[in-house]
């Protein structure tokens, strides 16, 4: 009887193990990094902070645009997007003097992080690159997220 109980734990443990974990999007702020291929005005590939806070289905973040080493520019990437189920897309932009680009970014969320590929299109003097961005991000356990404000009871 005790080999019996033995194979359905076991059984059991093997079911749970292999059934993915679904993703819990809170809305909280999302940080991590994108790295993105070399430009041909860049020293190398760059590796940049990005922060995504996502509410009630939509989503807003900022990413640091860096052109040279040790140089942060004034103006960081903005844009918007929004989830859907545990997907998350994502598209903004950045302008700098005669420098432009256009961002998309798409991933999908696995426990409490998504990883994210995309591609930035630059203008610049009349050309046109592409480059290749990935990265992750990821929200803190929620022991650490903010607390919702309750309601005050009626008196």
């Amino acid at each position: 009887m005790a080999r019996v109980g033995h194979a359905v734990l076991a059984a059991a443990m093997m079911t749970a193990m292999a059934t993915p974990v679904a993703a819990e999007v809170l809305d909280a702020t999302y940080r991590g990094t994108l790295v993105c291929d070399k430009l041909p005005f860049t020293s190398g590939k760059m590796r940049e902070a990005i922060e995504v806070t996502i509410t009630g289905g939509a989503a807003r973040y900022s990413h640091v645009v860096r052109l040279r080493a040790g140089a942060v520019d004034a103006a960081a990437e903005q844009g918007t997007g929004k989830i859907d189920g545990q997907k998350i897309d994502l598209q903004g932009g950045w302008k700098g003097g005669s420098r432009a680009y256009e961002a998309k970014y798409s991933g999908s969320f696995v426990r409490r992080s998504a990883k994210l590929k995309g591609t930035q299109t630059w203008t610049d003097g009349g050309k046109t690159v592409v480059r290749a961005c990935a990265g992750a991000i990821k929200r803190p356990l929620r022991p650490f997220l903010p607390r919702a404000k309750k309601q005050a009871a009626a008196w």
